[in-house]
């Protein structure tokens, strides 16, 4: 009986210790969630409110009169340019740069994750390397070979470099690679498949989530580049979001913070978006990468 009882006492402890535990989490959870919310909701609230009214409260989340007149007077730009020029342009440099950038890697990962040739473990190495690199270091003889192309003030510099690939995305979509059992490209041969049909009819249908989630990361990286724009491009036409929004504060003078604000909220938008309908694919990409077939 007494044993009876203590196993009784040690099971509503146990208990008690569970629903403890799943408490702290789910408090620590949601204050962390706060904290990391906290800044995009102040942005979200400060394109709603008067110029005077964002400084004056910064801790207000609630406007007192909304403002939706923050977004039409934003969108009209600058120097007579919309921010319509200034998204368009941004959805062809993350755009068309994405699509370059997804489909060399993969084919450049295949070539390492399949087709044997001599010293390609050399240069597999070598191009790993090259993420030890800087950017900046980089960035002047870039700057002069594109200038002597005259490419300056054009999307070439920004786009056909992408051509090569992503050296993080070819070692993320060659360990995916190689977790496809090799039997299935045996079994392609000996029907009748080449190299390419195997890529097409059997590599390419295995790798999409590691596919979109190169995608999803290669958009969030040049949606938000401000360096590459700033360095290339000249002529406010051409601007891309990120660049437009630094354009469109001057230190000097007095800005409407309210629109700006608005400008940036919207900037969010396409990102938000693209991550709330790709999750699925984002997390099942991270979760897989690597892992043997």
């Amino acid at each position: 009986m007494e044993q009876t009882l203590d196993f009784s006492a040690h099971k509503r402890v146990q208990r008690r210790a569970a629903i403890s535990r799943t408490v702290f989490y789910y408090v620590g959870v949601t204050l962390l969630a706060v904290v990391m919310l906290y800044p995009v909701a102040w942005l979200v609230s400060s394109s709603l409110k008067p110029a005077d009214e964002i400084w004056g409260s910064v801790t207000s989340l609630i406007p007192s009169a909304p403002r939706f007149e923050n977004y039409a007077e934003g969108w009209q730009g600058f120097g007579g340019i919309t921010f319509q020029i200034f998204f368009g342009n941004s959805f062809l440099h993350a755009g068309v740069g994405t699509i370059f950038t997804v489909v060399s890697s993969a084919l450049v990962a295949y070539g390492f994750g399949r087709v044997k040739f001599r010293g390609s473990g050399i240069w597999f190495s070598i191009m790993l390397m090259t993420l030890m690199l800087p950017s900046q270091i980089l960035m002047i003889p870039q700057y002069i070979i594109f200038n002597e192309l005259g490419w300056i003030n054009t999307f070439l510099p920004l786009l056909i470099p992408r051509l090569g690939g992503d050296v993080f995305f070819i070692f993320m979509i060659v360990q995916f690679i190689r977790g496809i059992p090799i039997e299935l490209d045996e079994a392609a041969l000996i029907d009748g498949c080449g190299k390419v049909g195997i890529f097409h009819r059997i590599i390419l249908p295995q790798i999409v989530p590691a596919l979109v989630t190169a995608a999803i990361f290669s958009f969030y990286w040049t949606w938000e580049d401000f360096l590459g724009p700033l360095v290339y491009l000249q002529n406010p036409e051409l601007y891309t979001v990120a660049l437009a929004l630094r354009a469109y504060t001057d230190v000097g003078s007095i800005n409407n913070w309210g629109a700006v604000f608005a400008m940036l909220t919207l900037s969010l938008v396409p990102v938000i978006l693209i991550f709330v309908f790709f999750q699925r694919y984002l997390v099942e990409g991270i979760a897989t990468t690597g892992l043997k077939g």
